[in-house]
């Protein structure tokens, strides 16, 4: 029979009065990283893609912003990347497989188009990356979740604030953003719903679009002001659907010296055209609440990737101001969003 030392037996009662048998190497495990500066088996950080239409217009700073204040108090990492321009369709397209490839914990589209990004979607979800869409409709019903303005009911807004200005007569014409986004198309859709129950305002215009930039919004506008013969007083209010088409519209009635002569309606803000507004060259603006719209797309999509049951749709509210209310506390808030708070000083 083999020996057994004192010493060894010691060791060995000690051990088992811990209660430590088995639970050594184990102990030992728990101290090795897992690479990413966690302890293995705590939990990992949720990594989400936050991918935009563009990252120009002032619209997607807040949206931005809002989705950073998500991010800090849900303790997960956001990765905000979209293309430069709103009509840079394939950039975004391959941003979304990029993401996929990566394997993100999920991710927060506002998709470009509401039918080429549908496979990528389709394609991303089946890899394990869910999706919730933003701002602009997707069809299918691959994503988690829509997160977005009730854009017919914002358009509507417009259409029956431009009738009324107008008297309920006259000339109108829509100037639309660009074919395929969903967001805008539905707004002037709305526009149009609400303005036609005013027999006597005639739509001279509503198949012209100004497309993402504001140096193109501003030659199609021009052209659209010459077509109607504006300057000879055969139009009497316009609507634009966003921010880029808005600016290019009011330099464009500026440029002619009918600013503040044709009622007009925009939609979504920025420092211009808010001054717009107190000059009198803009008759009202739709106002979104991209920060909110941020917000609670990144807090969505958190909820589902926890297994936490989310709405189909969410809508995020929209209002009209003018210069009698964008004083009020309310508005205020949505004209000067933290953008500085949550992004630094330069967004």
């Amino acid at each position: 029979m083999k020996r057994t030392s004192i010493a060894s037996v010691l060791r060995r009662d000690l051990i088992q009065s811990l209660g430590l048998v088995g639970a050594l190497p184990l102990l030992a495990a728990c101290k090795k990283s897992d690479g990413s500066g966690n302890a293995a088996g705590s939990e990992k950080k949720l990594r989400l893609a936050v991918v935009p239409k563009g990252t120009t217009h002032e619209f997607w700073k807040a949206v931005h912003a809002g989705a950073a204040k998500a991010a800090k108090e849900l303790s997960v990492e956001i990765i905000w990347k979209g293309p430069l321009k709103e009509d840079d369709l394939k950039s975004q397209v391959d941003l979304v497989q990029s993401f996929t490839a990566q394997g993100v914990s999920g991710m927060v589209l506002a998709p470009l188009n509401d039918s080429a990004l549908v496979a990528p979607v389709k394609a991303s979800v089946k890899s394990g990356v869910p999706v919730v869409i933003f701002d602009s409709d997707l069809k299918g019903t691959d994503h988690a979740s829509f997160v977005a303005t009730d854009n017919v009911a914002a358009g509507r807004l417009a259409g029956e604030k431009l009738g009324a200005l107008l008297g309920g007569k006259g000339n109108v014409v829509v100037l639309r953003y660009q074919e395929g986004s969903a967001s805008t198309h539905n707004r002037e859709e709305g526009f149009l719903e609400a303005i036609r129950k005013f027999p006597d305002i005639k739509v001279t215009s509503d198949n012209q679009y100004g497309g993402a930039t504001t140096e193109t919004a501003f030659a199609a506008s021009e052209n659209l002001l010459i077509a109607q013969n504006a300057g000879k007083g055969q139009l009497q209010g316009a609507f634009c659907p966003n921010e880029s088409t808005t600016f290019g519209m009011l330099l464009a009635l500026d440029k002619a010296g009918l600013a503040g002569k044709v009622r007009f309606i925009g939609f979504d803000s920025s420092a211009k055209l808010i001054e717009g507004v107190k000059a009198g060259k803009i008759d009202g603006l739709v106002l979104q609440n991209p920060f909110n719209m941020g917000y609670l797309a990144v807090k969505t999509l958190v909820a589902h990737l926890k297994k936490e049951k989310v709405e189909r749709r969410i809508d995020t509210g929209a209002s009209l101001i003018d210069k009698a209310n964008m004083d009020q506390p309310e508005m205020k808030a949505l004209l000067s969003p933290p953008l500085a708070e949550w992004l630094g000083s330069a967004p």
